[in-house]
């Protein structure tokens, strides 16, 4: 088949490409490089495209024919779409207008979204399911919301089918160790610690001790890139459907506080780390954690990396290589 993954030069998207190109797909990255980083190391056929600009975009599309197409490009860091809200506005809900006019410019009517937990914004049940109330607190859980209610708007006027995935805390790195996370400024937590520890730097700041959990420090739900990449491949089965707007977790359905994290670095770096405890940041739940039933079901699909210290060796291999 032949499949469209924009922002294919990030971190998902990279994971993604890389998962199809395995299945023998022929896959097209559109990419404006302005985080991703494109090495050409395989049989991808490759354009530098910004979203943004519709009239360029539809020249790339033209005569294209793709199957469908995996959607991940935009902007992602939280705290910065605080601050610079009409940028990430234009790079994420703009752009992907844009991509979907094109689309149905092209009679190309399959999308595959990558959207987010972000959505749900401060969790009322200790298991976030699909049917939880959506109220997001940043700008970046906003746009996201935005986009999810554009795809349902076109999916009701047009032949137009898509699925967006609401990722909880994608980790880890492709076991091969070539593509991996990496994000400027890192914003993470895995990532963040794991530069840490190998450039050697003596602190490492946590904030909050004091939530209402086992350890007192918050709680998340991390799923391995390769998992998120194979979720969405699972989901292209439900384009058979004469109509297609669906919604689905992506979590593994358990939680892992912050400090369990840093003692799994601990012991895959075997490096001792100085844990430094500073007040809560406004706005960080205590606990996030996917109720998974939903995709567990309806698309055959369970995660493979299930223990959290074999996510974290993947990503301290392409760490230790990066």
């Amino acid at each position: 088949m032949k499949f469209l993954v924009t922002g294919g030069a990030g971190y998902i998207g990279s994971h993604m490409v890389n998962f199809l190109l395995k299945k023998n797909h022929d896959v097209t990255i559109f990419d404006n490089l302005s985080t991703g980083k494109f090495i050409n190391k395989y049989r991808i056929k490759f354009e530098k495209v910004d979203l943004i600009n519709l009239s360029k975009l539809n020249k790339s599309m033209k005569n294209k024919k793709f199957d469908a197409v995996f959607h991940f490009a935009g902007l992602s860091i939280v705290s910065e779409s605080e601050k610079k809200a009409k940028k990430y506005y234009l790079n994420n809900v703009l752009a992907t207008k844009n991509l979907i006019k094109s689309m149905i410019k092209y009679n190309i009517n399959n999308l595959i979204f990558s959207s987010s937990a972000s959505v749900y914004g401060l969790p009322t049940t200790k298991k976030i399911s699909e049917n939880h109330r959506t109220r997001p607190i940043s700008e970046y859980g906003k746009n996201k919301k935005e986009i999810e209610k554009i795809l349902i708007k076109f999916g009701k006027k047009k032949n137009f089918k898509s699925i967006s995935f609401r990722y909880f805390n994608a980790a880890g790195a492709d076991e091969s160790a070539k593509i991996g996370e990496s994000h400027h400024p890192e914003t993470h937590l895995i990532p963040k610690v794991l530069e840490s520890v190998k450039h050697r730097k003596k602190n490492m700041y946590v904030y909050g001790n004091t939530y209402n959990t086992k350890d007192g420090t918050c709680i998340r739900d991390y799923i391995h890139v390769n998992d998120i990449a194979r979720a969405h491949y699972y989901g292209l089965k439900k384009f058979k459907n004469k109509k297609c707007t669906l919604t689905y977790n992506i979590g593994t359905g358990r939680g892992h506080s912050v400090l369990e994290i840093l003692n799994g670095i601990e012991k895959i770096t075997k490096k001792k780390l100085n844990i430094i405890f500073k007040r809560k940041r406004k706005g960080d739940p205590p606990i996030l954690v996917a109720d998974c039933k939903k995709i567990f079901k309806e698309l055959k699909w369970k995660p493979k990396y299930k223990n959290i210290n074999t996510i974290l060796l993947t990503a301290w291999k392409w760490h230790k290589k990066s």
